[in-house]
């Protein structure tokens, strides 16, 4: 399992465990799976999804590492 935490500049979207996270990477959207290298990676307007669930985001950033999966991002409204 994954430990997820999104977090956009108002508030805490998102904390918990999950299976799998994908993340509309600058250079191309990428999936994020348990025991994934770490990373840093800037991110473009898109979807992340994660066990089921969309969120819409302008840009941001992502962090792997340790199975922990950090998202710095901006909400699209």
């Amino acid at each position: 399992m994954l430990k997820l935490k999104i977090v956009s500049p108002e508030k805490v979207e998102f904390s918990g465990e999950v299976t799998s996270v994908k993340v509309p990477g600058t250079t191309g959207s990428f999936e994020i799976l348990n025991n994934h290298a770490p990373i840093i990676s800037t991110l473009q307007k898109g979807i992340v999804e994660y066990d089921g669930k969309q969120l819409a985001i302008l840009g941001g950033f992502v962090e792997v590492q340790k199975n922990e999966v950090s998202l710095c991002v901006e909400i699209s409204e």
